[in-house]
């Protein structure tokens, strides 16, 4: 094992891919040259040259078009949006023709893209850069949506998706670029569509994905201590949902919590409650609870915005109500 950061994970991966298959390239808004917004890119335009990491102008709707083309044409693109804020300038070529010509062309035409970028909050950078769309995505049919939480998973579910021959939204968030963790040396990748427990529990079951599970994992190490044992599923990805895993720590703890960084109207935690509710709904012994954001912009004041977003201390008082304590 090795420790690197999130985004050397993101690099690694693309690097290694690109590596393995001459038609995988990358393009984007200062990936080339700045080494990436994020630096995600770091030293890929000295390795592979401009041909295959590619600067574009600012125009998310040209370059998703040209993707959705190459890819058309044998190609695998990797397009990074600076963030998914930007991705709706180019969300007609994602949801009309990347996520709906395999269908369209009765088969003939695969689109192996990776839609990669920043998504949700990231501090104070206000309502337009702050948004969670994992769930208009996820809402599409043909579309794969993957939201990894630690640089172990971002790489192996990284690889994955540059591997699938279905367009692939990965979605990345802005304060984790900088985290830290453990990464195996060699060769490894993550399959898609499968959760992962990251903690074991018997009382209550917690579902997230992305960073806001961190706060997931701080309410259960608080609970801990009053012998109250949470079990805490990251998602990973969205779409397509592994709801077994959910059915199954939820049948063993009779108690559902979903913790997400998004709108509370139609989410993915919207869709895992009427799930769950509809499958399972004899083994719950308590209202499932979602937290969510407030139904707000996002503020751009500290104040508010500690506020408007989701925290462990909600967590807590959530896993508190339906243990009836």
């Amino acid at each position: 094992m090795k420790t690197i950061q999130f985004r050397e994970a993101i690099c690694e991966a693309m690097s290694e891919e690109m590596r393995r298959d001459d038609s995988i390239f990358l393009m984007g808004e200062e990936v080339a040259e700045y080494n990436g917004a994020y630096k995600a890119s770091k030293g890929m335009l000295d390795e592979f040259g401009p041909d295959r990491v590619i600067d574009t102008p600012i125009s998310e709707l040209g370059f998703a078009g040209i993707a959705v083309g190459s890819a058309m044409n044998g190609n695998r693109p990797i397009v990074e949006f600076m963030t998914f804020n930007f991705s709706l300038v180019g969300i007609d070529q994602i949801i009309n023709n990347a996520a709906k010509m395999r269908q369209m062309s009765g088969g003939q035409f695969n689109i192996p893209i990776v839609f990669r970028g920043p998504t949700a909050s990231a501090g104070q950078l206000g309502a337009t850069h702050s948004q969670a769309f994992e769930n208009w995505f996820a809402n599409t049919p043909g579309l794969k949506v993957v939201v990894p939480s630690n640089p172990k998973d971002a790489k192996g579910l990284l690889k994955s998706a540059i591997r699938d021959d279905d367009p692939v939204i990965f979605m990345e968030s802005e304060q984790m670029y900088g985290d830290k963790a453990e990464v195996p040396e060699g060769e490894y990748t993550i399959p898609l569509g499968v959760a992962d427990i990251k903690r074991e529990g018997t009382d209550v079951t917690i579902v997230s994905f992305g960073k806001i599970i961190k706060e997931a994992y701080k309410a259960a190490d608080q609970l801990a201590k009053d012998n109250i044992s949470c079990e805490i599923i990251d998602l990973r990805t969205v779409r397509p949902l592994d709801f077994e895993a959910i059915f199954t720590s939820v049948k063993k703890t009779n108690r559902l919590i979903i913790l997400e960084e998004a709108w509370p109207f139609a989410n993915v935690a919207s869709e895992i409650t009427y799930q769950v509710q509809a499958t399972i709904f004899d083994h719950l012994d308590a209202p499932i609870i979602k937290i969510n954001t407030a139904d707000t912009p996002t503020p751009y004041s500290p104040v508010l915005l500690e506020e408007w977003l989701p925290n462990s201390e909600d967590v807590v008082k959530a896993v508190t109500k339906v243990m009836y304590k």
